[in-house]
């Protein structure tokens, strides 16, 4: 008797897993997750996933390739500020920018001008004589891209997933960021033993292509204001008073600010060279970044079934094992410690990463959730190009190990001092079914009359 045809996928988009049973099939669903059973959603986190791998590349490959030719951390530090500077002074831009046109298109967009980008890098690298300048004119290229289309990211996720499922949405974007984390160093750390940075950095260029397919297969989608007429200017005050509004925003921002200036630009270019000349290499330097993305893996996985009811107070609190690296790398422990802390540290991200995104989708209107967003990231961000330029100053003064040693207290001290302020603990979580903020109807113009919202 012939055997009917297999299952085939369902309206939802999930493929059934289908046995044969006494002659006939029996099929059976994985249980996915509803939000990646919305198309939208599913083409946004694909092509996303690969550019966070081709992304995760680029510091072991970069650093490497510097300290090679140059042996320096300032040399490093130079090319790192040349990134990071423009991208926190274009976020402000990007964050008006992607309140007033299609996310989707700014992404794409962005994704083809950090493609060339990357292929013209990894050209210098591969054909060699190249010149710290180029390199850093090239990086703040891609700095500038990143800056404008990084407050579309958070919003796209508003834009796609409804907010009953919002944190499952930010939980499996961080998962994919660090799964990139784990394969993108450990990869990019044995291609920089071979002496082949460029080759890391011509897969990030053909990631933000696999980007841009996906962002351009996506269905079109509306810019969130329906007011594009006014000012740029107007606009940024706008979502001014709605990030200042929110003592927990601002307060959790300038903790992450200072922790850019003091904790994380010394911790990636001194934790390069004292793996460099103390623990094995750019392999274990790889290794050790390897180990925070498995980490941040971790974190990611646990934040897609625990929703605690007051979630900043989770993710401040989880924040603490960056002092414990950053005292691991001042003591040169041995690399299976460096491993273990930089594991711990990259599960924070990964419970710290989900848990904020999901607190500004649920409590900030969407049409100024990229504004807010742009505020968060530019003053999370502007200070590190400043860590990044100092590092080198501060090494000089106090010694490398002396400077991670301040890095770790400073750390420390910061993250007591923000679980001391109860507009931060004790934001409560939406639980499903509750209202969200609603689109303003003022989108776009001059709010200065409009009630101010509180967190």
């Amino acid at each position: 008797m012939p055997l009917a045809d297999p299952p085939t996928a369902t309206d939802d988009g999930a493929t059934p897993v289908a046995a044969l049973v006494g002659g006939r099939w029996v099929r059976w669903r994985p249980a996915l997750p509803v939000a990646l059973r919305e198309r939208q959603f599913r083409l946004y986190f694909v092509g996303q996933t690969g550019s966070v791998l081709g992304d995760s590349m680029v510091p072991v490959a970069l650093s490497f390739a510097v300290l090679d030719r140059f042996h320096t951390a300032s040399a490093l530090g130079t090319v790192l500020a040349a990134e990071t500077a423009p991208l926190a002074l274009t976020l402000l831009v990007g964050g008006v920018i992607a309140d007033r046109v299609s996310r989707r298109w700014l992404l794409l967009s962005m994704d083809v001008v950090r493609a060339v980008v990357m292929a013209i890098a990894a050209g210098l690298l591969f054909v060699g004589g190249w010149q710290l300048w180029q390199l850093s004119v090239l990086f703040a290229v891609q700095g500038a891209a990143s800056g404008l289309a990084s407050p579309a990211l958070v919003g796209l996720v508003a834009d796609t997933v409804e907010p009953p499922h919002r944190q499952q949405a930010n939980s499996l974007r961080g998962l994919s960021s660090a799964l990139g984390g784990v394969i993108g160093p450990a990869l990019a750390g044995i291609l920089a033993g071979f002496g082949s940075g460029g080759l890391a950095l011509a897969v990030n260029g053909s990631s933000y292509v696999v980007s841009a397919g996906c962002m351009a297969a996506m269905a079109p989608i509306p810019a969130a204001s329906e007011d594009s007429q006014t000012s740029y200017l107007s606009e940024l005050r706008s979502g001014w008073r709605e990030f200042r509004a929110r003592t927990w925003v601002w307060v959790c921002v300038g903790q992450f600010s200072l922790f850019h200036l003091l904790v994380y630009a010394p911790v990636i270019v001194l934790g390069a060279l004292i793996s460099k000349t103390s623990l094995g290499g750019s392999t274990a330097w790889g290794t050790t970044l390897a180990a925070f993305g498995a980490g941040a893996v971790l974190g990611a996985l646990v934040m897609l079934h625990y929703h605690p009811r007051r979630p900043l107070l989770v993710a401040t609190a989880s924040t603490i094992p960056f002092a414990a690296w950053a005292l691991a790398l001042g003591l040169i422990a041995p690399e299976w410690c460096q491993v273990v802390v930089a594991g711990a540290s990259g599960m924070s991200v990964g419970v710290y990463g989900t848990l904020w995104d999901t607190a500004l989708t649920t409590h900030v209107p969407a049409d100024m959730l990229s504004r807010v967003s742009a505020y968060d990231s530019f003053g999370s961000w502007v200070l590190e190009p400043v860590g990044y330029a100092l590092v080198g100053v501060f090494a000089g003064a106090l010694g490398v190990r002396g400077t991670l040693y301040l890095a770790a207290i400073s750390w420390a001290v910061l993250v007591v001092a923000v679980l001391c302020v109860p507009a931060v603990t004790g934001l409560r979580a939406v639980t499903p079914g509750a209202p969200t903020p609603p689109r303003r109807a003022g989108a776009g113009r001059d709010l200065s009359s409009s009630p101010r919202r509180t967190g």
